[in-house]
């Protein structure tokens, strides 16, 4: 079978994994030279914690597998078991945490609650005050920079993979085409279209009433900490945000703790990775009204330097790069993705969310067994 993958993201870059790993031929379409979208601009973080119990769980769970699968395939994407930790420092919050080891899948997750001394046994570099942290052991990482690039050098080494950046789909033909803007016509037995957040265009005429909405971001990376970060680090803001988390104690939380209004302006939580070169990918806000702000504003990062330096005890490393990211997810958020047949021989796949660069493995198989790959 030949398979026509449109979209060199993580989603994209999945798919196409999917379809060579079963034994297909696939042509991957790029409109860039390289994938500049939302699967560039994250965490790279594979975050299985704080994931809504039922389908999403699971579909973390499953992607979490399969990440460590290809990260021992595939060394170049930098996969690390190096689970996270979310930081505790407050009595509504510690109460937020207790209550998530009461959930039935909290040993799926890999919880474990932890006071300041275990918190800094297992991460040193955390030596702000501390109730204690949360402990996702289940939680992993892998470098969102050049991942994509990493996993296609893979594919071309079968001999069955075939990338054309620089092409941007224009329209489908029938079942099992696309035209391209250089006026090239690629024929398969499959389509399968990852286009991210370009929901425009040859999107909306396949399906006009798609229930995606786009989500801004602002984040920033730093030069090297000096140190190791031997986890990814959330603080519990983040409890707001994950809807595992959801219950009396996080109604409590937002009663009797409410947010910095920086942070409420922006919705925002702290996230916090350890790159390979020893930087910290640091985020993250998130915007849902368009038209999106064509800049970036200070405010929020002030907030997110200050939030790190009380979590590490010490001045946070000049910051090397700020940047705005664009996504798309579902309107309904309790859905992992939307995924629509538009044509016999013809999937749309897109709006995970925050959750692609974690979920895309698990996604990418579910299509695949869909259409029968």
């Amino acid at each position: 079978m030949r398979v026509i993958v449109v979209g060199a993201g993580v989603l994209g870059t999945m798919h196409a994994w999917q379809a060579v790993e079963r034994g297909h031929e696939v042509v991957h379409l790029e409109r860039e030279a390289e994938a500049r979208g939302a699967s560039v601009r994250n965490f790279g973080l594979v975050w299985v914690s704080g994931r809504a119990q039922g389908e999403e769980l699971d579909t973390a769970v499953r992607a979490r597998e399969l990440w460590e699968r290809i990260g021992g395939q595939v060394p170049g994407i930098g996969f690390r078991a190096n689970g996270s930790l979310t930081a505790i420092r407050t009595e509504a919050e510690l109460a937020v945490a207790e209550q998530a080891l009461t959930l039935p899948d909290a040993e799926l997750r890999g919880y474990r609650l932890l006071d300041p001394e275990q918190t800094r046994a297992l991460n040193p570099a955390l030596r702000g005050t501390l109730l204690g942290a949360l402990h996702c052991e289940r939680d992993a990482a892998v470098e969102s920079r050049v991942a994509q690039p990493a996993l296609r050098a893979a594919l071309a080494a079968s001999g069955r993979y075939t990338f054309l950046p620089g092409r941007e789909v224009r329209d489908v033909i029938g079942e099992n085409a696309v035209r391209d803007d250089h006026g090239d016509v690629h024929t398969g037995d499959l389509v399968v279209l990852c286009t991210g957040a370009w929901l425009g265009g040859l999107v909306r005429e396949l399906a006009p009433e798609l229930p995606v909405r786009k989500v801004r971001l602002q984040m920033m990376q730093t030069d090297p900490l000096g140190e190791p970060l031997t986890t990814s680090v959330a603080d519990g803001d983040s409890f707001r945000y994950y809807p595992a988390f959801a219950g009396t104690a996080l109604d409590r939380l937002r009663e009797v703790q409410p947010q910095p209004p920086v942070a409420a302006e922006h919705r925002m939580q702290l996230l916090m990775v350890q790159r390979l070169d020893g930087g910290l990918t640091i985020g993250d806000t998130h915007e849902y009204d368009q038209p999106f702000g064509f800049d970036v504003v200070e405010d929020p990062y002030d907030h997110l330097v200050g939030v790190v330096e009380d979590l590490l005890g010490r001045p946070l490393p000049r910051v090397r790069r700020r940047w705005a990211g664009v996504y798309a997810q579902c309107v309904d958020t309790t859905r992992v993705v939307h995924r629509e047949r538009v044509r016999d021989g013809v999937w749309l796949v897109t709006g995970p969310g925050g959750r692609g660069m974690t979920c895309s493995p698990a996604i990418a198989e579910t299509t695949a067994n869909l259409a029968n790959l």
